[in-house]
């Protein structure tokens, strides 16, 4: 009794009749050995395997040679691999390409910057002595950070007063506290001594909050301000603007950001009625602002503050350079990354270039692909040592 084995993809299971590849040209087909009684008899199929006894008369088959392909077998021509598991059909696995891998150069972000903004002022550039400004506007819409220089105050070449301020919602806020918050903060300082400056910075812009809620206009902006007088360094903060020393290299930063997960802060939200909450990876007070601090902000008022939070420090030939920038630096550089990057344009050369310094910290924050806008101050300490 002969017991078959056959694959049902087998040509002769067809059900047209297709022309074999055993066949000649002109019909006949190809023997895979001569019979020992002469007569020419058609291959047995090459998908079936035949287990026979002794006394069967169906013999079992050999490969076929093939003229045309010499070194392949039926098997392998007729049917593909991946069809003979366990003699059903598998599909072949279509791998799918992976996607191109772009890789970022500076022109190719200025070029997508330029693309993919509206049209306005995109950047802002000033180059003074003892300072420089880079502000670079962001992707997602007008330019919303303001900054303010005064120097040679009261006719004082070694007095001075710096700010930088990171509006949200619209300008109007960063706008009108650059305009005002200096001359406020200088009105206060003349009415106290020498050991309440900081009450005074703080009573300026609380004041300057005042003045502004009036204005009855929505947003509110961040801050980060830093005075100088008789050799003596003020720096204040109210929001997520950040103010970065350089120390014989070694960052320091003189500010902490007012964020809703803080602890004092949240502690001091909940306590007041309110709640925080994480929104896509961000922390929120009720749901909408990111800071916990800063001027303006009417509706959230009850618990953003517009106190800032003040550090004094004594000018010393170590104080390199004051880094004052908006969170769109600091957000994709660190401390140490932007005192390591602009050290080598402001120290140890008879021709500082600062603002260039400033441009590459923006340019590098950018490239590694902050969409917020950039502001980036460098303050030369060394020129306001008293």
């Amino acid at each position: 009794m002969s017991l078959s084995l056959i694959i049902p993809n087998s040509p002769i299971f067809s059900p047209k009749k297709v022309p074999s590849i055993f066949c000649k040209s002109d019909g006949s087909s190809f023997s895979s050995s001569p019979r020992t009684n002469g007569s020419q008899q058609p291959p047995s199929s090459p998908l079936s395997l035949s287990l026979s006894s002794p006394k069967s008369s169906l013999p079992i088959s050999s490969t076929p040679q093939f003229p045309s392909s010499p070194l392949k077998s039926p098997l392998s021509i007729r049917v593909p691999k991946k069809q003979l598991l366990f003699g059903t059909d598998v599909a072949p696995v279509k791998r799918k390409r992976p996607g191109r891998i772009e890789i970022p150069t500076s022109m190719a972000v200025q070029l997508g910057f330029a693309a993919e903004t509206p049209r306005g002022e995109e950047e802002v550039q000033v180059e003074e002595e003892g300072y420089s400004v880079y502000c670079k506007r962001g992707r997602r819409g007008k330019m919303e950070d303001r900054y303010s220089a005064a120097v040679n105050l009261n006719g004082d070449p070694k007095q001075a007063f710096f700010g930088v301020y990171d509006g949200h919602g619209n300008s109007k806020a960063a706008e009108f506290v650059a305009k005002n918050l200096d001359k406020k903060v200088m009105e206060e300082v003349s009415k106290t001594c020498e050991d309440a400056i900081d009450g005074a910075i703080r009573d300026a812009y609380l004041f300057t909050d005042m003045d502004f809620l009036k204005e009855d206009v929505g947003g509110g902006t961040c801050c980060v301000t830093a005075m100088i007088r008789k050799g003596d360094l003020f720096v204040s903060n109210a929001g997520d603007c950040r103010a970065v020393l350089s120390r014989n290299g070694v960052a320091e930063a003189l500010t902490n950001d007012h964020h809703p997960s803080r602890e004092d802060e949240r502690d001091r939200i909940e306590a007041l009625g309110g709640y925080v909450d994480c929104c896509h990876g961000v922390w929120r007070i009720q749901s909408s602002l990111a800071v916990s601090r800063a001027i303006g902000d009417k509706h959230l008022k009850q618990w953003v503050l517009a106190e800032p939070e003040t550090k004094m420090l004594k000018i010393k030939p170590e104080c390199e350079f004051l880094i004052l920038a908006s969170d769109g630096l600091w957000n994709k550089v660190t401390n140490q990354e932007a005192v390591d990057l602009v050290r080598p344009f402001c120290v140890g050369l008879d021709k500082p270039k600062p603002f260039s310094a400033c441009k590459k910290l923006a340019e590098l924050s950018s490239w590694r692909g902050s969409f917020d806008d950039i502001s980036v101050m460098v303050v030369q300490l060394q020129h306001f040592l008293f």
